[in-house]
């Protein structure tokens, strides 16, 4: 009961807080919760990157990798802070320690790709720039003031914020083209295998957010055609029987 008004609360507040902040984000993308081999890389990216900080408490381990067929070798590579399997995804750090560290301790992050999008994640992870006026050496386009620094800099590299351009389009109206960031340091990986790390994090995240969404899908279909191929006609011919002898 407690888990379910913690939960509660927090839909409640990200709900406000999304409100609040509006709905443009930077990037679309469209998540596969579904893609198994994403989703197994997204869990190894928070993992690695992530889980330091951020918990998803929601979110249990053997779920996981029931769901995306995750045997237990590669199961127990993932659990850094617990070797039980039917534990949640816990962070590494504790909470009172991160409040006093960083003001307010990082959110769970089980539901941030159902209450913010996945537009919204994806441009966050994508929009860090180098900024000296803040502590971290870094803010973010999509969350302006972002405590987090840019934990996956050394994958993408840093970027400089330059300025925004804008062009008319056939209606007159005035718009952004592309967000004005200038590659400045170079990271690990390419800017197209950094897109595809940030995917495979938006899809464990946006899996993580809705377990049940993808089988829930499967099982609307099957109940459709059941509808559509066996209720339907069933119910026709009963109708046609009870209604033969009546003029």
């Amino acid at each position: 009961m407690n888990r379910l008004i913690i939960a509660l609360s927090m839909l409640l507040t990200a709900t406000a807080v999304s409100a609040a902040g509006g709905g443009h984000v930077l990037y679309t993308f469209e998540p596969d919760a579904k893609n198994t081999s994403s989703v197994q890389r997204g869990a190894k990216y928070f993992m690695n990157y992530c889980s330091g900080c951020h918990s998803m408490e929601y979110l249990r381990f053997n779920r996981l990798a029931q769901d995306h067929a995750i045997p237990d070798d590669l199961l127990s590579k993932l659990m850094f802070t617990t070797d039980k399997p039917g534990e949640h995804i816990l962070s590494a750090m504790p909470q009172e320690k991160a409040a006093e560290w960083f003001g307010q301790a990082p959110p769970d992050l089980t539901l941030t790709a159902r209450l913010r999008g996945a537009d919204w994640v994806y441009s966050f992870l994508k929009s860090f720039y180098l900024d000296d006026s803040k502590a971290t050496g870094t803010n973010n386009l999509q969350l302006p003031g972002a405590s987090m620094p840019h934990v996956l800099g050394g994958l993408q590299g840093y970027q400089v914020l330059g300025e925004e351009e804008h062009h008319d389009d056939a209606g007159g109206h005035h718009g952004p083209v592309e967000p004005p960031f200038e590659l400045v340091v170079d990271g690990e990986l390419s800017a197209k295998e950094y897109d595809g790390v940030v995917a495979d994090l938006v899809n464990f995240m946006s899996y993580a957010a809705e377990p049940g969404k993808a089988k829930m899908h499967d099982r609307g279909f099957w109940a459709l055609l059941y509808v559509i191929f066996i209720l339907i006609p069933l119910t026709y011919a009963i109708k046609r029987e009870f209604w033969k002898d009546v003029h």
